[in-house]
């Protein structure tokens, strides 16, 4: 993940959660220190996170309908689950992702 693209999915995510995150509600999204977690996040979002931050930040990012379901929790193609199901279970798991942000912000 870049900077620029690390910038994009705050903008996206403030839209999914329904309100602008800052570069602090970014730094506990990740689980960095309160003290000096934005400024991370502010250095992030020119040079890139770190590959441990993009695993972090990629789950993150399937709150909002611009990001992909990861594969690794993409359970509603298989076979036991109704074809026409599977738009309302993705519905409900992005859901689920979006209340856990906010849970997280507080």
């Amino acid at each position: 993940m870049t900077g620029p693209e690390l910038k994009q999915l705050r903008n996206d995510l403030s839209d999914a959660l329904g309100r602008k995150l800052t570069t602090t509600d970014m730094a506990r999204l990740c689980g960095l220190p309160d003290k000096g977690g934005a400024d991370t996040i502010r250095r992030w979002e020119v040079s890139g996170p770190t590959p441990s931050a993009t695993k972090v930040l990629r789950v993150l990012a399937m709150a909002s309908e611009s990001y992909p379901i990861l594969e690794k929790f993409d359970i509603f193609d298989r076979h036991d689950i109704r074809e026409e199901d599977r738009p309302a279970k993705r519905a409900a798991f992005r859901e689920q992702m979006r209340d856990e942000a906010l849970r997280r912000l507080g």
